[in-house]
């Protein structure tokens, strides 16, 4: 046994006997004492390790952080929780949890870990299901915007131009035919009438089901579309405002961006009895977010009923780990923010 560093019966004690790793480290980097643990965790004597870099023991992935980590911790700042991976003798990878401290009147590091490597063969398996239940999620999403875009594909150039066919029907009839009675005239031009609202609803669903623009044009353009079609509709003034590049948006996100923001939308025109709607789509420091922002009735959020709606918009935006927040009091009406964090 070398000479203990810190000397001391209750350290000796607590050093010999604690299944957690102790060790003390010179200023330059070397072990100079360490624990049973230490020993038993990396597989090598007591003889081997003392003298000897601790760098040479981790894993080369981690070297760099755990250098940088450890300057800052000679410079005054504990080290708390720090997590790197460390080779065995034999060659296994294990997971150490550190805690540590600078004592510069002596000059060395005094160093306690836990071997974490179980709970991170846990957290792996926990990332590797949700992996999989969100490629489940993706599969099932995209097949159904396939279908939509299919039966969108349908309505538009099936049922369209059937309702165009009628529309040309009704127009050779007014013109073929002379000395129209009048009331057959007026039920003529509502038929003409009719035709033209039912190209116009197709038209509309179309684009609901699966907005063509988005994929044409993008995710930017197919908003201010949206909004615009949304006054020109609905009547309600739907103002749109981006700070965003379509090229730095990612592709996985923008049709559910897209989908909260018509759900939006549908709330507003359904249950806000809304004068003006904002819609603002803009990037923080790590975060790109979508506004849509009423001037309606508003609602007490931990006193109302979960909607459908919400739920769906909440759902959608968990499918891509972004969140939805509702903000909205009675009468000053509702903000639905979808917010992502930008992946590091």
């Amino acid at each position: 046994m070398t000479e203990p560093v810190i000397s001391g019966l209750d350290f000796v004690a607590f050093f010999e006997r604690t299944p957690d790793l102790v060790c003390i480290v010179s200023h330059e980097g070397r072990f100079l004492q360490v624990n049973p643990s230490v020993i038993s965790t990396l597989g090598y004597s007591e003889a081997e390790l003392i003298g000897s870099i601790v760098s040479g023991y981790i894993h080369p992935d981690d070297r760099e952080v755990t250098g940088n980590r450890r300057a800052k911790l000679l410079n005054g700042q504990a080290l708390l929780n720090f997590q790197n991976r460390y080779l065995t003798k034999s060659g296994e990878v294990v997971w150490l949890e550190w805690s540590s401290i600078y004592l510069p009147d002596r000059e060395v590091v005094f160093a306690i870990a836990k071997d974490v490597s179980e709970r991170k063969k846990a957290e792996k398996e926990v990332e590797a299901r949700y992996e999989r239940i969100r490629y489940m999620a993706d599969h099932f999403k995209n097949a159904m915007e396939e279908e939509r875009t299919s039966l969108a594909a349908e309505l538009h150039e099936d049922l369209a131009q059937l309702a165009s066919v009628i529309k040309m029907d009704i127009d050779w009839v007014r013109q073929g035919l002379q000395d129209i009675p009048e009331q057959s005239e007026r039920r003529l031009q509502n038929a003409e009438m009719v035709a033209d609202l039912l190209i116009n609803t197709i038209r509309r669903m179309s684009f609901s089901i699966s907005p063509g623009v988005l994929r044409d044009l993008g995710m930017i353009a197919a908003l201010e579309w949206h909004c615009h079609e949304f006054t020109r509709l609905t009547t309600i003034p739907c103002s749109f405002r981006s700070e965003c590049v379509e090229s730095e948006i990612p592709d996985n996100v923008k049709m559910d961006f897209f989908r909260i923001c018509q759900e939006s939308l549908n709330n507003v025109l359904y249950h806000a009895n809304a004068s003006n709607v904002r819609v603002h789509l803009h990037r923080t420091e790590n975060e790109m977010r979508l506004s849509v922002t009423d001037d309606g009735l508003g609602f007490d959020v931990d006193k109302a009923p979960k909607l459908s709606g919400l739920v769906r918009m909440s759902q959608r935006a968990g499918s891509i780990n972004a969140v939805v927040q509702v903000i909205s009091q009675p009468g000053l009406g509702t903000t639905v923010l979808l917010s992502i964090r930008e992946r590091e």
